[in-house]
């Protein structure tokens, strides 16, 4: 397989992760919805409830519940966006980085959160919008890079949820995911893309022969070349075995 077939079927790959999971996950947010309407339950007693051994469950099930239509719909554009950057650009650690962002963020919250039901995937909207800013600005790679100012420049203003607020919003779980995508960002190691092979251009024309570069010398200083100093060479083809024998056409102007 070359160079650019294994380009291609990394890309394809990439891209059918970066599909198939993010719906599948936002999918599974709508169903536990749709289950608690249609049977006219009330899950928000499975949320995290910090300090207290009954709310250790909410750890796992908390970002799965939502109190309203509102509230699940904020959660799953970005949630959509966010996990199919991550399966994108960073396919070999995504479900990995997931589960510990998950369980990271909600044992936090468990510990610093005030004494109330924490529901919502807002601390997974936190923790991936934290873990793909900070390990994007720490890597050499221009994607990933620019990944990170597309994830400021949408969701920068998240930062403001992170700090005491609007009552009934859990800014103890938004800390607590922002904080998780932080170390995690450091933590977790990915060679999605230093793993492509490296795409070399040709060269089109030797330094050596460039024109321009020959104005300078070997230490980078200008020294203009004076075309008296170049050799001119002519090339004649005669048949005459000697100079004088090489007759020339005489100027009818003369």
């Amino acid at each position: 397989m070359n160079q650019k077939e294994l380009i291609v079927q990394h890309h394809k790959r990439s891209v059918v992760a970066a599909i198939l999971w993010p719906i599948l996950l936002v999918l599974l947010l709508w169903i536990v919805y749709w289950i608690e309407i249609k049977f006219r339950f009330n899950f928000t007693s499975f949320g995290v409830y910090p300090r207290q051994v009954k709310g250790l469950i909410g750890v796992l099930a908390s970002p799965f519940i939502h109190s309203g239509i509102e509230h699940l719909y904020k959660n799953s554009v970005p949630l959509l966006v966010l996990t199919a950057s991550l399966f994108y650009f960073y396919k070999d650690i995504a479900l990995k980085s997931l589960l510990y962002g998950l369980l990271f963020s909600g044992l936090l919250t468990w510990l610093i959160g005030r004494s109330s039901y924490h529901i919502g995937a807002s601390g997974m909207v936190y923790f991936l919008a934290s873990f793909l800013f900070f390990k994007g600005v720490r890597s050499k790679n221009f994607r990933l890079i620019a990944l990170s100012l597309i994830v400021v420049f949408l969701y920068g203003s998240l930062v403001w949820g992170t700090m005491p607020g609007k009552p009934g919003i859990s800014w103890e779980g938004h800390l607590s995911g922002f904080l998780a995508g932080l170390v995690f960002s450091f933590i977790l190691k990915s060679t999605h893309f230093s793993s492509l092979p490296a795409v070399h251009k040709p060269r089109t024309q030797s330094d050596k022969d460039d024109e321009f570069l020959k104005q300078f010398d070997d230490h980078g200083n200008f020294r203009p070349v004076d075309p008296e100093d170049d050799a001119i060479k002519y090339s004649q083809d005669s048949t005459a075995d000697d100079e004088q024998q090489v007759t020339y056409r005489k100027d009818p102007n003369s």
